[in-house]
């Protein structure tokens, strides 16, 4: 039997792993207010479980989970959370930073389709993508949006920090703005980010609306770095000298993304050569904005609109993965100027965004994030919680286990290990590390619905949410829907 422990090898301390791990534990345990048992022996259950997660009273028949199957229900739906606690200690965890000592984030919205759930409140239209040519692009469901923090080099981890569900009728750009002051407010309070350090990185995939979300974190230290579609239209600084007696120009001359010969000459280049893509060249000019007009979330803004700058970076690679044809890749980066930006480091750091993706297709398929077929928002917002804080655990063990794989996969290094794998040696550190849970409590079953009668009370119906419409018909609009 192969040892639990591989910090040797890592070049880390085991104990303080150890440690550390037995601290989140407690400090989780804690979190839970109400039926914290029940809570914390689900999660328990989450992690030491032999396969996927595919029905959630299958959890009662762990060994870990010490109670009926009727309590993983029952602690979703009475039980309580203190979330707040909870992202205050996520925080407080070590994070991956870059040589330079800088935070990446990223933000992406992901689905809980529930389609065929009618007495489930708060249902919007999800984004759900498609591979198969079909015409249905949205789903009922729950959209969560959620921040996780990326490491430096290729991996299929990621750090999260908030989960928060998106309401029909609500703002995302604003919604998204005011979860990541949150999440860089929480970070300054654990000591994780102060005066003197580099802005936080921002990454995100097309569909937001970007400029707008640079100009609600204006006063916010971080900087925004999202992938564009390829219909926009930017405008360079008006040149110095124009037409007088008129009013002085506030836009130059326009650069149509899908004309190249609107493009003027770029103000700095960067080539490399990556493993992935081949060799990769980088285009990038400064201070470019985009003419707003009061559609959108710029309808209400008071007194003129404003000029945002930023730079525009367009990225072109020789393959992609599959022998697919590349494509152009429009960037805009929140600074306005090139000349404090290794360009090389920013097409890094947008590549480092996708790592997300893995995280997301982890939760939902091996620890079953959107198998549960629970009500209320409310319970889906309580195992939302508990997924985030059973991965963070695998995380947090990542430097003492060993490669646990199967004879037919592939030894991996033990810095390389992936959270599937860290799943089926958390069983042997789970006896290492103690179990803050009491034992539960000799009891018997309620008499339950007397037999014959029936149910009279029907359970309400509720309609899907719809956004707000939006109008992106014209290229020049900075309103882009997810």
């Amino acid at each position: 039997m192969p040892s639990v422990e591989c910090g040797d090898r890592l070049g880390v301390d085991v104990a303080a792993c150890r440690a550390r791990l037995a601290g989140f534990r407690q400090e989780m345990y804690r979190s839970f207010t109400l039926r914290r048992d029940a809570l914390f022996e689900v999660c328990e259950a989450l992690l030491c479980a032999s396969g996927p997660v595919m029905v959630l009273p299958e959890l009662s028949l762990e060994a870990v989970h010490r109670r009926g199957h009727g309590s993983t229900y029952a602690a979703l739906s009475a039980g309580r959370i203190d979330v707040q606690r909870l992202r205050g200690c996520l925080v407080g965890l070590p994070l991956p930073r870059t040589s330079g000592g800088q935070i990446r984030l990223a933000v992406d919205v992901t689905p809980w389709p529930r389609p065929d759930a009618p007495c489930s409140a708060q249902r919007a239209h999800c984004h759900r993508g498609c591979g198969c040519g079909g015409t249905r692009k949205t789903v009922p469901g729950w959209p969560y949006s959620m921040v996780v923090a990326l490491e430096a080099g290729p991996t299929s981890w990621t750090v999260p920090l908030d989960a928060q569900r998106l309401c029909a009728g609500q703002d995302p750009t604003e919604v998204t703005a005011g979860q990541i002051r949150q999440v860089v407010d929480r970070l300054a309070v654990a000591g994780q980010h102060g005066p003197g350090d580099p802005p936080v990185l921002v990454v995100l995939d097309a569909g937001y609306d970007v400029v707008r979300l640079a100009w609600l974190l204006r006063e916010v230290p971080v900087q925004v770095l999202a992938r564009l579609r390829s219909d926009r239209v930017f405008y360079a600084r008006p040149q110095p000298g124009g037409a007088r007696g008129g009013r002085p120009g506030r836009h130059g001359p326009a650069m149509t993304l899908a004309d190249p010969a609107t493009w003027p000459a770029p103000h700095a280049r960067h080539t490399s050569e990556h493993d992935r893509y081949g060799a990769v060249a980088v285009a990038a000019w400064d201070r470019m904005h985009q003419k707003l007009t009061r559609r959108g979330g710029w309808q209400q803004h008071p007194g003129p609109l404003p000029v945002i700058d930023g730079a525009l970076i367009l990225v072109r690679a020789a393959r992609l993965p599959g022998d697919r044809q590349p494509k152009p890749v429009w960037l805009w980066h929140s600074h306005p100027t090139t000349a404090e930006l290794d360009l090389g480091r920013v097409f890094a750091a947008f590549c480092r965004r996708f790592d997300a993706e893995h995280t997301f297709r982890f939760i939902k398929q091996v620890l079953g994030w959107t198998r549960p077929r629970v009500r209320t928002p409310e319970q889906a917002d309580r195992w939302t919680w508990l997924i985030i804080a059973a991965y963070t655990q695998l995380r947090l063990a990542r430097g003492i286990t060993d490669d646990l794989r199967r004879p037919w996969q592939p030894p991996l290094n033990p810095d390389r290990l992936t959270p599937g794998r860290i799943r089926r040696g958390f069983p042997r550190i789970r006896a290492t590390i103690g179990v803050p849970a009491a034992a539960p409590k000799p009891t018997r079953p309620g008499p339950g619905r007397p037999k014959g009668s029936r149910n009279r009370h029907q359970a309400p119906r509720y309609p899907v949410g719809k956004q707000p419409k939006t109008d992106t018909s014209h290229p020049t609009t900075t309103t882009q829907t997810r």
